[in-house]
This record gives C-alpha cells, structure tokens and sequence, in this order.
C-alpha cells in the first residue's frame, strides 16, 4: 500500500519469536518477491529482530523463540536470496552474535542506541520501564567504529543516494549491477572522515586514517579516487558534506 501511495522504498522485516520462525521467514522472502512482481522493486533493506526482555516480557515464555545459531541461518539465508538488500542487525543482539552475522551478510549495524522515550535526551536510568526492549550490546559509538574496522569493515554514515533521489527503481538498478560501489565506497570513506574529525577517540582516529589511506588505494576508478583525495584533504581543513 505505500508503494501504491508514491513512496518508493520501503524495509521489511518480522520480529522472529512471535510465531513460527519458518513461516515467518517464507512470507518474509514471498512478501519481497511480490515487491519484485508487482512493482519492480524489492525492499531496500531488510530488518531481523527477534523478541528480547523488556518491560514484563520474559523472551523465555515464547515459544516460537530462535537460538543464535538459527538466528545466523537466516540471516544467511536472507543474504542468499535477496542478495541486494541491506540487512539490519540491532543492538538488540550482542556483540558475539552481530561479529558472527556481520560475515554472513549483515550490511547495517545500530550503536550506542537507546530505546526508552527521550532517551537520547537524557541518560537512561537502570529502572527505565519506558524502553522498547533491554539493548544487549551497549558500547559506545566510538567503541562500535573502532571494532568494526578492526574486523576489516569500513563504518560508514552515508545518506547520499536519499539526498541525491536515488531510490527506487534508480538505486535498485544502481544496485543489482554492482554500479552502487562507485558511490558506496567512496562514501563511505569520506562520511567515515567527518566522524573521524569530528568525534573519534584518538585510538579510533589513528585506526581509521590508516584504513581510510588503505582503502583509498582500492577505489576502482582512478577518477573517482583523485576526487575521493581531493574531498578528504577538505575535509581535513573543515569542510564538510562532500557526496559521490
């Protein structure tokens, strides 16, 4: 019904535990494919929770709830069969379980999250009874970045293809040809760049510069990485908000 309504791109996504996670996981894939049918694009990501303590819920009364060990099976499987989704792993899951999926095709990651009312306001207190869920893994952002780069991953922060209108059929497109790399990866360097500026730790700043010099040297096209150079000095001297 959104995308009847104009709205071009839409996430998926089941809270595993509720039912049947084999069902669940069927109608969840059949629900993109229908995407795919009838609109000619499918979801532009794909969320996998599953139920956690929170506020009078106890995940060990549910019946239908997951292990991690079926958790990392369909997150693989997603992976599999809509390999051009992005796939979202929430601080609803340690930090062991999201390391396991982030190699099995885990593409988005929260940190540092906070899910009572206001909680980014203001410090959540241990009896906060206004949260969504308990958060498992709670790191701070700076701690999240400087893991993920020491698994060899490349934080990123990039919204371009929302601000430049590349959604939809535009960025599916862009995406199932493999075209998307040209923007994602320089992106993905420059937005880590700002963080690193801006906000990172020295530690983490140190670890990013060298990923970010390393990095560099993989950019496909030599065009791209001169301009990709030509942005991070500027970025360096104050600039911001430069976008591929």
């Amino acid at each position: 019904r959104a995308m009847d309504g104009g709205i071009d791109d839409v996430g998926l996504g089941v809270l595993f535990g509720l039912g049947a996670w084999r069902r669940e996981f069927a109608a969840l894939l059949m629900h993109a494919e229908h995407l795919e049918a009838v609109h000619g694009v499918g979801p532009h990501t794909i969320s996998v929770p599953r139920v956690r303590r929170a506020d009078g819920i106890d995940p060990a009364d549910f019946a239908h709830g997951i292990d991690d060990a079926t958790f990392a099976r369909i997150c693989a499987c997603i992976r599999l069969a809509v390999p051009y989704t992005g796939m979202i792993v929430s601080t609803r899951e340690s930090r062991a379980v999201r390391e396991r999926v982030l190699g099995l095709g885990v593409s988005q990651i929260s940190g540092a999250s906070r899910t009572s009312v206001g909680g980014y306001a203001e410090p959540e207190a241990e009896e906060e009874n206004s949260r969504q869920f308990d958060v498992s893994d709670n790191r701070s952002l700076d701690e999240v970045v400087h893991w993920l780069m020491g698994l060899g991953c490349i934080p990123s922060f990039c919204t371009a293809c929302y601000r430049e209108g590349r959604t939809g059929d535009r960025f599916m497109s862009l995406c199932k040809s493999g075209q998307i790399q040209n923007c994602c990866h320089p992106n993905a360097l420059l937005t880590l760049k700002e963080y690193l500026e801006d906000y990172a730790s020295p530690a983490t700043r140190e670890r990013g510069e060298a990923l970010i010099r390393r990095e560099l040297e993989n950019v496909r096209s030599p065009h791209v990485r001169a301009i990709a150079q030509r942005h991070l000095a500027a970025i360096a001297e104050g600039r911001r908000d430069f976008r591929f």
